[in-house]
């Protein structure tokens, strides 16, 4: 990454316990080098044993990994980068609407049967990505699941996730896959306004539909990270991790990028 996007990010790095005097010993490489050998696995698709000798030893950068996941690490960092960049852009830190859509990708042969089944609609065999983002396409919560778990029944669980982590969200946009009795549902057990945006029947071809391009457009910006072409990991909780190191890219480059200045008045 470059000095710009460090020095943008650094503030937002969790901090280790042995500065908090809580046990523990100083890491043996800096956080600039652990993150920079995860973006590029992440950016180019390559395997752990892969990486470069430019890099520290993949066996320590994944352990690295592994505990960011496994202590929520990545999480907490994922967070506090949405909630600059949020302010950045003249909103408040906590977002109030979202929208939730699922993506199903092919799964490599490291995924286990267990995890992975085959999505009918999309004919598609694999896992499937559920995601809620706030109205700037950030993500918000994700959940990866086999392939052939529905749209509906996924976004139980991801919906009152998404509730306990953002306490001011009342509104999730949706598209047709999930109506039905799970509207209801969401307000009553989470006071929550799920709105279905459809298709109407004289649309043909492609459409730009209102609010869902938002999410879709989320989509686009994970399969720029090759890592996330197919889902090449034997856990799904490896797989949400590597969602939410995807878009932490992302959000430190547009942090480090200098504010566009307003057009004067007068010009388009």
């Amino acid at each position: 990454m470059t000095d710009a996007v460090w020095a943008a990010i650094r503030p937002l790095l969790p901090v280790p316990a042995w500065l908090h005097g809580r046990g523990g010993q100083p890491e043996g490489y800096c956080h600039r080098q652990m993150l920079d050998a995860i973006r590029y696995l992440v950016a180019g698709g390559i395997s752990w044993r892969a990486m470069p000798a430019d890099f520290p030893a993949w066996g320590r950068v994944y352990a690295f990994f592994r505990r960011w996941r496994e202590q929520g690490l990545i999480a907490e960092f994922h967070d506090r980068l949405r909630g600059r960049v949020r302010e950045r852009e003249g909103r408040k830190a906590e977002p109030s609407a979202g929208i939730i859509d699922a993506q199903s990708v092919r799964a490599s042969a490291s995924v286990p049967s267990g995890s992975r089944g085959y999505d009918g609609g999309k004919k598609v065999p694999g896992r499937k990505r559920h995601i809620v983002t706030d109205t700037l396409g950030l993500l918000l919560a994700v959940a990866v699941t086999a392939a052939n778990i529905g749209d509906r029944d996924a976004a139980v669980g991801l919906l009152s996730r998404l509730r306990r982590l953002h306490r001011d969200i009342t509104l999730v946009w949706a598209d047709g896959g999930y109506t039905g009795p799970i509207v209801d549902w969401c307000r009553q057990k989470l006071a929550l306004t799920l709105e279905i945006v459809k298709r109407t029947d004289d649309m043909e071809g492609f459409v730009v539909l209102p609010r869902r391009w938002v999410v879709e457009r989320t989509f686009a910006w994970l399969m720029n990270s090759r890592r996330m072409a197919r889902d090449y990991e034997t856990l799904p909780a490896t797989s949400e991790a590597m969602i939410q190191w995807s878009m932490v890219t992302r959000m430190s480059r547009r942090l480090a990028r200098p504010l566009a200045r307003p057009r004067a008045a007068g010009r388009r």
